[in-house]
């Protein structure tokens, strides 16, 4: 997403804790404790993907994004889908996204990413550009032109 920025990467923790249950220091039952609240989550706003539970390896992993900000109020802590995340940059100054990797079979879950979302990284032309897309999808139309509402789509 264009106005992505302080991404952090939980691949080494979750490199370590995969490493120390593997070897027998933790049990499954310390890492597959995904709350019901969780699974809920994966069920009906999580983007499914092509990564097998690296616990069970019976199903395919589903990620969840949750928001958190100042600006949104009693939405803040709420689970949104991938595609809804370009417009609220495009809408929001600044709002926290946090990615959580969930197992439906198992109930393994662990925090893989987080990141800013907003627009205040944007400059004067790009949020013109920005705000325009947001309001043409937002409403179900599609801009023809190869700006960037395409790009979100893409994963930039």
């Amino acid at each position: 997403m264009r106005t992505q920025r302080q991404i952090v990467d939980y691949s080494l923790q979750k490199r370590a804790l995969l490493r120390d249950l593997h070897n027998g220091k933790i049990g499954t039952l310390e890492v597959c404790d995904a709350s019901p609240y969780l699974k809920n989550a994966a069920r009906f706003h999580g983007e499914p993907t092509e990564d097998r539970c690296p616990v069970c390896r019976r199903d395919n992993l589903t990620l969840v994004h949750y928001i958190y900000g100042d600006e949104l109020k009693q939405s803040a802590g709420q689970a949104r889908k991938l595609t809804e995340l370009p417009v609220l940059a495009m809408t929001l100054r600044e709002f926290q996204v946090f990615v959580v990797e969930v197992c439906q079979s198992c109930s393994w879950n662990h925090l893989i990413e987080q990141f800013l979302l907003g627009r205040d990284a944007l400059t004067a032309d790009e949020l013109d550009q920005g705000v325009a897309a947001a309001v043409a999808s937002a409403s179900g139309r599609h801009r023809e032109t190869g700006s960037s509402s395409h790009r979100w789509e893409g994963g930039e």
